[in-house]
């Protein structure tokens, strides 16, 4: 989200922090379909610091499903 000033489409505050699901471990990471035993990768959210409404979710590593 480059350089663009968000705006909470929930409560109009313009406050936002990114978080991450998963990690080190497969816990929490999304993996390719059919590969049980891959790592996969981590999820980051962009959400707003007031009311938490989630503006965005990234996979951190795309190149893991190439």
């Amino acid at each position: 989200m480059e350089n663009v000033k968000l705006v909470c489409k929930a409560c109009g505050g313009d406050s936002f922090t990114t978080g991450q699901v998963g990690g080190e471990t497969s816990q929490g990471n999304v993996r390719p379909i059919g590969s049980v035993f891959a790592v996969g990768s981590p999820f980051i959210f962009s959400f707003c610091k007031n009311c938490g409404e989630v503006a965005s979710i990234k996979v951190a590593k795309p190149q893991k499903f190439k």
